[in-house]
């Protein structure tokens, strides 16, 4: 036994107590020898970076095993793709509700046609069907004209109805009324208000006279201005509302002020002195025609008195013809002592009874009968 075991084949015994503590296999590809490094194999390599691959696009960690098999990353990939819908679906909602403020209005086009007009709260236009517009409507918007802002610096020269000519400023102050017209039908709102009012105004001035667009019809042409405005813009379906209009300024122009302040002096020195020309006339006047009035007032109060004195003369005459045709003795005394008492009774005198005259040997010349007289009525 012993001489068998160290026969040629001995070595191979050796061999295969060393395959059993393991050193007797023989180095493979990619192995290392008897305490070298371990070199991993190139499948492997291969192998973990198709598992690594597979975790990314949502596949499974790995093959074969308990709860490591295709199945987990199937799970995990159903769970990713409803991650993307529901942010995908978040992401809809938040594009398509919208928040309108009480002072906005929304219009909403459907595939860019006008479908309708949102108003204040939340609403919802799905997106991208329907895309929104957001308007604010009730903010005031000014337009100047004349001032050389945002428009023309000789805009406000007009020639009024009497050949003259005016340098005006003013400002028309607008909103919106109606969003989806205002959208859609002008391309450039701010620039047809300004043509319109611009146009407006020079109809009217052309109508009107310098003097009073300088003084007191302000607030006429204001008016006016603000109604035709209105109607221009409402033919074009602007969806604009003319709030107010401002009348800032109505002078003559810069290069001509100065003389026509001094026309403007001299007509009214010529004013006052016309006026109080005219007072001192109608004074005048007045008073003529007053003593005129009086005149003939007292004209026809004499000549009614001259009549009824007459007719009671005539109708006294008629009354004592009938008397004296009745008693003509009678009528002819009281005639005579009515004529006598009407002679005497306006004149000084003094009666002495004619018998005691003569006894006395007559009056005495020189006795101032008169002043006797008048000692007597004392």
């Amino acid at each position: 036994m012993a001489g068998n075991s160290g026969g040629p084949w001995g070595g191979g015994g050796r061999g295969g107590r060393d395959d059993r503590g393991g050193g007797g296999r023989e180095p493979g590809p990619g192995r290392g020898g008897p305490g070298g490094p371990q070199i991993p194999e190139i499948d492997e390599l291969v192998n973990k970076g198709r598992e690594q691959l597979r975790v990314l696009m949502g596949g499974g960690g790995g093959r074969g095993g308990p709860g490591g098999g295709r199945g987990g990353g199937d799970g995990f990939g159903r769970r990713s793709i409803a991650l993307v819908v529901l942010g995908a679906v978040a992401l809809w909602a938040f594009a398509s509700f919208y928040t309108v403020k009480p002072e906005e209005r929304s219009v909403e086009l459907f595939l860019g046609k006008y479908s309708q007009t949102g108003g204040p709260g939340l609403n919802f236009a799905p997106w991208p069907l329907v895309t929104k517009e957001i308007v604010n409507v009730t903010s005031e918007r000014t337009v100047e004209i004349g001032t050389g802002r945002g428009g023309r610096f000789d805009a406000g020269l007009m020639l009024t109805g009497d050949e003259n000519i005016v340098d005006i400023d003013f400002q028309v102050v607008w909103n919106i009324n109606d969003a989806a017209k205002f959208l859609f039908n002008l391309r450039d709102p701010e620039d047809t208000i300004r043509a319109v009012a611009e146009s407006a105004m020079r109809e009217i001035i052309a109508q009107s006279e310098l003097a009073p667009i300088l003084n007191r019809d302000r607030g006429i042409i204001a008016a006016r201005l603000q109604d035709l405005t209105q109607e221009t813009l409402d033919t074009y379906d602007a969806g604009i509302n003319i709030v107010r209009v401002n009348f800032d300024r109505a002078d003559p122009p810069r290069e001509v002020i100065d003389a026509f302040r001094q026309v403007q002096a001299a007509e009214q020195e010529r004013d006052r002195l016309t006026k109080e020309a005219d007072a001192y006339a109608n004074t005048v006047v007045a008073a003529a025609r007053g003593q005129a009035a009086q005149l003939l007032e007292e004209a026809e109060g004499y000549r009614a008195q001259v009549v009824n004195e007459a007719e009671g003369e005539a109708s006294r005459f008629s009354a004592v013809l009938r008397e004296y045709l009745n008693a003509p003795d009678v009528t002819r005394r009281r005639l005579y002592l009515e004529t006598m008492e009407r002679i005497l009774g306006s004149v000084e005198k003094v009666v002495i009874d004619a018998d005691t005259a003569g006894t006395a040997g007559g009056v005495v010349p020189y006795l101032p009968l008169n002043q006797l007289n008048q000692g007597g009525t004392r």
